[in-house]
């Protein structure tokens, strides 16, 4: 991998290459990292299973110090790939005094969506209505798995795209 940011470079086994990728990537690329892990009824609800954060959603920390906790997102720093939760404050060692907290998208689960924004959900409508289909197609002696449905989804989904 070059020194400039390359779209055309696929992927590399070493570290040093993956966090340069990630690091000299441009901000309209960096946006596709803060993708957050959707709760088991949203996913089922909207036929994804992750999605980008956005100011306003609910979420629930799944990771570290403040695991369980539940809040609104008030800030998203897309440049360092981090999201700050309102009411989520941790001391300082020194004084007491209180500090804002950044989460990675990774270490948190969306439990409420932000809708504010009608296209945000358009694709996940249309797979959502799509698995729906294939389920009521196929009757109770010929039950397919979920692996098969998925992979049906996943093609109809790449034909989409293109």
């Amino acid at each position: 991998m070059k020194s400039e940011f390359s779209k055309s470079w696929s992927k590399s086994v070493q570290p040093r290459k993956q966090r340069k990728f990630r690091a000299n990537a441009p901000n309209h690329i960096k946006r596709t990292f803060m993708g957050c892990n959707l709760d088991k009824a949203l996913r089922t609800k909207y036929g994804r299973r992750n999605i980008v954060v956005r100011k306003g959603d609910e979420v629930k920390v799944m990771r570290g110090q403040f695991k369980g906790k539940l809040g609104k997102v008030g800030e998203v720093d897309i440049k360092n790939t981090r999201l700050q939760i309102e009411g989520i404050q941790r001391a300082k060692k020194m004084g007491g005094e209180k500090l804002i907290t950044w989460f990675h998208p990774s270490s948190v689960k969306i439990v409420v969506l932000n809708t504010d924004d009608s296209r945000r959900m358009k694709r996940g409508k249309k797979v959502a209505e799509d698995v729906k289909k294939i389920e009521e197609k196929v009757t109770p002696e010929k039950k397919v798995e979920e692996k098969t449905v998925k992979k049906i989804v996943k093609k109809k989904t790449e034909e989409g795209k293109k």
